[in-house]
């Protein structure tokens, strides 16, 4: 049965923080809600997403239109958006190898679609499917019954707390990588299946864990 690796965009593929950061803090004025300076990040990125939310003082009313906002200033900073170094590679070495690999992410379907043509990786992902920030685990189990898929067949890839969670509660192995939102500390407390520091990584972890 062909195995399938499905990453998370933002953090995980692609370096937004800093961005995310930037349109956040002009939108935090017109919603209302607070600011964060870049110093900041290391504290927050203790916080599961829950946390942060709280810590923000945005009203849950608002908090979808600004996800709406969000993805759509993302839109224009396509051009700026840079992938971490080592991912594109090993994307490619991962796909060789003979892995499908999907998207599953709360960022936008156009927005990645256009970050991977820009990277010429527009043909290396069978599947890109855009959820809701706390809805990522329904998305899976939609994909997972539709496609007939043995959750034992699938791993996650992804840089923060709730992709462990989504991929606890869909019954798929997830790997936390350490170069994204959530730090190292705080993803190694919801113990990921497995925790890495570099991209290079990835292909041994998956070629061992199918025996490829």
């Amino acid at each position: 049965m062909t195995k399938v690796i499905i990453f998370d965009f933002d953090g995980t593929l692609a370096d937004t923080i800093d961005i995310l950061l930037s349109i956040t803090n002009r939108l935090s004025v017109e919603l209302g809600f607070k600011s964060a300076t870049k110093e900041q990040i290391a504290q927050l990125s203790n916080l599961t997403s829950w946390q942060l939310l709280q810590y923000s003082g945005i009203s849950i009313f608002k908090f979808p239109l600004l996800i709406r906002m969000l993805k759509a200033e993302l839109r224009s900073e396509i051009p700026n958006i840079q992938l971490f170094p080592g991912i594109k590679e090993v994307l490619l070495e991962l796909k060789k190898l003979g892995f499908q690999l999907g998207i599953i992410t709360s960022n936008s379907r156009e927005n990645v679609l256009a970050s991977l043509e820009k990277n010429c990786l527009q043909d290396t992902f069978t599947f890109i499917y855009s959820g809701s920030t706390f809805g990522k685990h329904k998305v899976i189990n939609s994909w997972l019954t539709r496609e007939h898929i043995n959750p034992k067949q699938v791993v996650y890839v992804g840089d923060e707390i709730r992709d462990i969670e989504a991929a606890r509660k869909t019954g798929i192995k997830v790997i936390a990588v350490a170069w994204g939102f959530n730090s190292q500390e705080a993803l190694a407390a919801h113990n990921p299946d497995f925790l890495i520091k570099r991209p290079q990584e990835l292909i041994e972890i998956i070629s061992n864990l199918w025996e490829v």
